[in-house]
């Protein structure tokens, strides 16, 4: 088991990609660090400013000097959402790899039912919006044209490959390390679209993938521009099936039978 200084094995790694959040990331930092100091098992927190010109880097450096389990990594220049979280994810050594958005969308408590979905099985656990909007006991909060235009999104990428899957946008994603590692040593996009490049490889792969409701709100002050970065997405999306008909993704390095689970159930994969 990986540690880090001598310490005991890391059992969860959150990694927190972060361009000029300035005005909303310590709240969130705050709340995981309650949480996870809870649980009483040895967690990091792995915050990559992705080239942040105001205040968020010196922000986390504060909190880093009483919080021994923060790290700040820094990225030269503004690369994009993937290349962070691909950067935190390879410096991660937890049992579980977790990337969470800085904005705190989704409650930090909400990791529990995916760690249950690993309990179970699963390899990835990921957030769903879309399957908690259909539920009673969720809370999802919106905007409507963000709404539609993620639903037009999600229903091209349905007729790209990637199966049986409805929210593949959501920042909330929890990882097996090995998975973690694997899926991270070959992904290449650094846009919004790197969420479909892990997720079409690991079908590829054939992951266990359990799609997990998650209470989830709109937070003011949002990065995301829905066209233009649903367009960018699809752009990406193309680019992914060309790395994959030039074999960029190489071969597993140990097999998987796919399987994709809804709402915390795994179903056996077809013998």
């Amino acid at each position: 088991m990986l540690v880090r200084d001598g310490l005991e094995p890391i059992h969860l790694s959150v990694v927190i990609p972060a361009h000029n959040e300035a005005e909303r990331i310590l709240p969130y930092l705050r709340q995981i660090e309650e949480f996870c100091t809870s649980r009483r098992k040895p967690y990091e927190v792995l915050v990559v400013d992705d080239g942040s010109t105001d205040a968020t880097a010196s922000i986390v450096e504060r909190l880093a000097e009483t919080a021994g389990e923060f790290q700040l990594l820094r990225l030269p220049s503004q690369q994009g959402k993937g290349a962070a979280v691909r950067r935190g994810m390879q410096t991660a050594v937890g049992q579980l790899k977790l990337f969470a958005d800085a904005d705190g969308a989704t409650p930090i408590q909400e990791l529990t039912r995916l760690e249950e979905a690993i309990t179970k099985g699963a390899d990835l656990a990921i957030g769903s919006r879309t399957l908690a909007s259909r539920l009673p006991d969720f809370t999802v909060h919106a905007r409507l044209s963000r709404s539609v235009l993620g639903s037009l999104f999600n229903a091209a990428v349905k007729q790209s490959g990637i199966r049986g899957i409805s929210d593949t946008q959501c920042g909330f994603k929890l990882f097996r390390r090995a998975a973690a590692d694997e899926l991270f040593s070959v992904s290449s996009i650094n846009g919004f679209g790197f969420d479909l490049e892990l997720l079409y490889v690991a079908q590829q792969r054939r992951y266990r993938i359990a799609e997990i409701p998650v209470n989830w709100a709109d937070q003011p002050g949002s990065k995301v521009r829905v066209l233009r970065d649903g367009l960018a997405m699809l752009r990406e999306l193309s680019a992914i099936k060309q790395n994959d008909r030039r074999g960029l993704y190489g071969t597993p390095s140990f097999p998987h039978r796919f399987a994709t689970a809804t709402a915390g159930r795994l179903e056996a994969p077809p013998q």
